[in-house]
Order: structure tokens, then sequence, then C-alpha cells
């Protein structure tokens, strides 16, 4: 499920190093993204949009190398499948951490993060489950706040290099159309400005599907 990343013969080891070693090594940009097309298509399929765009970040993950990337152990590792833990919000106020496999089936998907949903809404505590592996990313909704930035909770003495992706609430635009803010923070040592753009290029083609 993830083989050693060739660090020594990478163009970008240098950058690695440097960044690794700071407090903050993450960074992060939030952008605005059109997401009218994939709102009338998961309509059109009766999906949760959640779920929908939900499903669509995690294929961009998992197109762009770089954000298979994790740090284990010193090294660079290459996961083959990147999962989400999406945070989901109970009737009661709180959240769980979940764990969502993905699957390029859209079908597939939808009924495992049903199964998952309806798991952590039927219990209490924020972590109901192991997560033995870092094959993930951090995904969040805030659907209560059109942000324009957003930060993280982090503690830097814990060892994290998961991408973390949140999406805000989605405004509908005086033409009709309707548009979300995604916000990205990444790690530094695996990847930078070029990677985060070629993420949010493709991301954007694929919800304009």
């Amino acid at each position: 499920m993830k083989q050693l990343f060739d660090l020594e013969n990478w163009n970008r080891k240098e950058h690695f190093h440097f960044f690794k070693q700071m407090e903050e090594p993450f960074f992060g940009a939030t952008v605005a993204i059109d997401c009218t097309i994939a709102y009338d298509k998961a309509k059109v399929v009766s999906s949760s949009f959640f779920i929908y765009y939900l499903h669509k970040t995690l294929q961009a993950v998992n197109a762009i190398e770089n954000f298979r990337y994790r740090i284990e152990n010193e090294n660079i590792v290459v996961y083959d499948r990147i999962d989400g833990s999406a945070t989901i919000s109970r009737p009661d106020g709180t959240f769980g951490f979940s764990l969502i496999e993905f699957d390029p089936d859209f079908t597939v998907f939808e009924k495992n993060a049903l199964a998952e949903i309806q798991r952590i809404q039927t219990t209490t505590g924020l972590f109901t489950r192991e997560f033995d592996l870092e094959n993930l990313i951090h995904f969040s909704a805030v659907p209560w706040l059109d942000f324009t930035s957003l930060s993280h909770a982090r503690s830097y003495t814990f060892p994290d290099s998961c991408p973390k992706i949140s999406f805000g609430k989605m405004m509908i635009q005086n033409d009709g159309s309707r548009r979300m803010n995604m916000s990205v923070h990444v790690h530094h040592g695996l990847m930078d400005g070029l990677h985060l753009g070629q993420f949010v290029d493709y991301f954007q083609e694929i919800m304009n599907e």
C-alpha cells in the first residue's frame, strides 16, 4: 500500500530538509471554487453534496502524486491510495473523526461514506476508531462561514504531514452561480506552490465535469 520514496535522488531533497526542520512546516491558501455544475450534478443523482465534493477532493488528492507523500520515521513514503478523515457533526453539536475510504466508483464511495457518517452520528467522543496509517487527508466543512482564510489547531511536537482541506459556506452569486471557498494546508517539505496549484486546477476541472 506504500513504498519508500527515493529521497537521495529527489531534486527537492534540499527543500525537504530545509522545511522539515521548521516548527511550522505547513503552508496554505484559500481559493474560490465554482461549484455550480457539481451542486446540480449531486442533486441529479440524489446524493449529498458534502459526499459528492468529498469524493471529488479525494479524486484530485490521489491524482497529484505529492499529495500522496507522507513523512514516516525521517523518510518519505508514497501511498497508493489516500482516504479521508472528515469531521462529522452530530445533532448535539459535537463532532467525531471519521475514516472514509476512497473508491474511484462514486456509488461504492457513497455507500461507504453514508455508513461511516451514520456510525459517527450514533457514537460519542472525538476518536471512535483507530487510525493505523497516515494515508489520509484531514477534511472538514465549515458551512456556517464564508471564510477568506482559515487556521488549524496544531501541536508542533506531534509529527504530521497530512494535507488539511476545508470548505466554507456555499454562496449563491448574483448571476445564479454557486461558489465555495476552499482552504488547503500542506507540508512544505513535501510540496510547493506548484503542486498546490496543480491540485486546485484539477479539482476545479473535475467539479465542472
